[in-house]
């Protein structure tokens, strides 16, 4: 990852870790659901839904 300064006003960085924070908590839940369900459905070698998730 390259080393450079990145500078973000207050709403922007609050506007990140709001990001962030739905990622962690919201976002992860539905992806572990998604893989939970392609794994019932067997063999993933072979498993679009998988995949997609």
């Amino acid at each position: 990852m390259s080393e450079r300064d990145v500078f973000l006003t207050e709403d922007g960085l609050k506007k990140l870790e709001s990001e962030l924070d739905e990622l962690k908590t919201v976002r992860r839940k539905e992806i572990a659901e998604r893989i939970k369900q392609a794994l019932s459905f067997g063999d993933i070698s072979e498993n679009s839904e998988y995949d997609q998730a």
